[in-house]
């Protein structure tokens, strides 16, 4: 049976792409926190994953205001780079795993989640910024990859409590498959930051390691965040972690921590990574 052997959460911020893109992950300022992701590159060779299930949000490159899915599943066979306005990052194509992600999609529909399956989409940098972060550069990505993107842009944005129980769903998916595949699960967003108003370039380096803390724990209380307590202490951003709760809900109750860490600034957001393995 396939199975979920490890859960990695991690920042998606587009100026790590764009350092990555551009020699810069060395320098004074971006290779403190690139030198937090060095472990877990060479973790992921040893790993070999089959496929990762990345949890990431939309920047209005697939889905605009058209269109607002709260869940949805990418079960295509290859999504190319999106172009965010100053043309596509030069990564390799995501290259899917229909047959699973089909599987996940009809699972969880049967499972009482409403996914809306897509087919055909770009990906932004919510999802290629991990990919360059775990991977570093790549002729091909070294895994195949089911895009699940969470709207965390306009509200409402779904539940802790809901994303929590929606990982625990996808585990149950990921289980019921047949075929022998080592498969992980990425939450990816945050942490703490706010992008406009009186409160731009908010960050809370207690708030956010409070909540690493609570995803190491052996409970669920994390799940029970209300959306104000995101708001308040984290900023207008900050509610993208409740994509994180996706990655913990999928690895049962008890987990072991691999790797942890967190770096502030990157621009103007807290950068907050975590490498989690299931405990049976």
């Amino acid at each position: 049976m396939a199975r979920i052997t490890a859960g990695v959460a991690s920042s998606h911020v587009p100026l790590l792409g764009v350092a990555h893109d551009q020699g810069k992950e060395r320098d004074d300022y971006f290779g403190p926190i690139f030198a937090g992701y060095d472990w877990t590159r060479e973790w992921e060779k040893a790993q070999q994953p089959d496929v990762v299930i990345l949890i990431y949000n939309d920047h209005a490159s697939a889905f605009d205001m058209k269109i607002i899915p709260t869940f949805a599943i990418g079960c295509g066979e290859r999504y190319k780079p999106a172009d965010e306005g100053w043309g596509p990052r030069p990564v390799p194509d995501v290259i899917g795993h229909p047959d699973l992600a089909w599987h996940i999609a009809q699972s969880l529909i049967l499972d009482e989640f409403d996914m809306t399956i897509i087919n055909e989409m770009d990906v932004d940098h919510g999802l290629t910024v991990p990919l360059s972060m775990m991977f570093g550069k790549c002729e091909a990505w070294p895994t195949t990859v089911i895009p699940l993107a969470v709207n965390v842009v306009t509200y409402p944005p779904p539940s802790g409590n809901r994303c929590w129980a929606l990982g625990e769903a996808i585990a149950r998916a990921v289980a019921s498959f047949p075929e022998d595949l080592n498969v992980q699960i990425w939450g990816t967003g945050g942490m703490s930051h706010q992008l406009q108003g009186p409160r731009a370039g908010l960050l809370n380096r207690e708030w956010d390691n409070r909540f690493l803390d609570m995803l190491e724990a052996d409970d669920d209380a994390a799940r029970h965040i209300p959306h104000i307590e995101y708001l308040r202490e984290t900023g207008s951003e900050g509610i993208e972690m409740v994509m994180w709760l996706i990655m913990r809900g999928a690895l049962g109750k008890s987990v072991k921590t691999l790797h942890r860490h967190y770096h502030i600034p990157c621009s103007n957001t807290a950068i907050g990574h975590l490498v989690l393995e299931p405990q049976t």
